[in-house]
């Protein structure tokens, strides 16, 4: 019998790579209480991934392009995703309170006090006959925040009975990191993480990433360059602070010189060196890194952490989390604080000026 006091959400999201959408459950209160349950991956079809690509190469149309076409189809895409889900993991439909759907960022630019993911909430609540809550980075934005990471809190609930301070290490197109100690919870995006190295391979070998790190384990970093790229502006503001998935490309045009196995090697070097420039915004040195998001299974870039940082770098997994679904996990959980009234960020997570409520519900009916 379920906890009266937990609610079931279901979260989705498709992250930078747009390879597909991931889905998972959660019960929780909203607070530290948490039970994370399975998660699976939906794969965009071909056309609708290329269309999607193809926005984000054109910033312009993706700021201010008329997309209603195709943000249906990204809604859809959604549902179904969120109906297979519900289907193959035999799930009781009225059980489910809400669904957090963050949909699709297509464009992120807090500095102009605006960002753009793709997914219509009612569309999606019809369609499932479930309420949605989605839009959950749009008010922080408007009030002078980030609008991103967005996960700290459900890595505070998760990492509640874990000694501290940790950090967690999300090595997505992006990497952010969320500093935990008590109720200090300080998190901000760390530099490029998988999007340089994933769109290198594919530029020089077609193949989407460099599945287990090793290409860049093949060759020798290009020292000098990997220290040229740390001389980004990026890294010397202070936290909290975030980036778009291509803040980082023209910055990194030189690595087109090198080889494929150089220039994979440096390209990791760079990512790893910005993940652990992460240590001089935090009070404390963490005593143990946990690392989610695809990169965690980059055997060279966990190498390279282990050796930078010192201490215990695991992915998360170590600690019984999944680190595929913790972000779909984290917007059913966003989406219960939501309905709250609780906040979703806070000052040292976005640098919003206040603890900031956020999401748009969506009724079934």
């Amino acid at each position: 019998m379920q906890d009266e006091a937990l609610t079931t959400a279901i979260g989705a999201i498709s992250g930078t790579s747009m390879d597909g959408i991931d889905v998972s459950i959660v019960d929780t209160d909203g607070d530290a209480r948490v039970t994370p349950g399975p998660g699976r991956t939906y794969p965009y079809s071909d056309a609708l991934r290329a269309q999607l690509l193809a926005l984000i190469a054109d910033p312009v149309r993706a700021e201010t392009g008329e997309l209603d076409a195709l943000e249906a189809a990204v809604s859809d895409a959604h549902a179904a995703a969120i109906a297979d889900f519900i289907r193959d993991f035999d799930i009781e439909k009225s059980n489910v309170r809400v669904v957090g759907l963050h949909g699709q960022t297509v464009y992120h630019r807090p500095e102009k006090r605006f960002t753009r993911q793709l997914g219509v909430g009612q569309r999606v609540a019809a369609a499932l006959g479930i309420d949605v809550v989605n839009r959950f980075r749009h008010a922080d934005v408007a009030a002078g925040g980030e609008g991103a990471p967005f996960a700290p809190l459900y890595h505070r609930a998760l990492a509640s009975t874990l000694e501290q301070p940790v950090m967690v290490l999300n090595l997505g197109g992006v990497g952010n990191v969320t500093y935990i100690d008590g109720d200090v919870v300080i998190a901000f995006d760390t530099g490029p993480a998988s999007a340089l190295l994933d769109d290198f391979v594919m530029k020089r070998l077609g193949r989407p990433y460099d599945e287990g790190g090793r290409l860049a384990a093949s060759g020798v970093a290009n020292a000098a360059m990997a220290a040229e790229l740390m001389r980004h502006p990026y890294f010397d503001r202070p936290a909290p602070k975030s980036l778009d998935r291509n803040d980082f490309h023209a910055w990194a045009k030189a690595v087109e010189t090198l080889s494929d196995a150089e220039g994979a090697a440096t390209l990791a070097a760079f990512t790893v060196a910005s993940a652990a420039d992460a240590v001089r915004h935090t009070p404390k040195r963490p005593l143990r890194w946990l690392v989610t998001g695809g990169g965690r299974l980059n055997g060279t870039f966990m190498r390279l952490l282990q050796e930078k940082l010192g201490v215990p770098v695991d992915p998360v997994e170590a600690v019984g989390w999944n680190g595929d679904f913790i972000e779909a996990q984290c917007f059913g959980y966003l989406a219960v604080r939501s309905l709250k009234g609780l906040p979703l960020s806070l000052p040292t997570t976005t640098g919003v000026p206040a603890p900031m409520t956020g999401g748009e519900l969506w009724r079934a009916a």
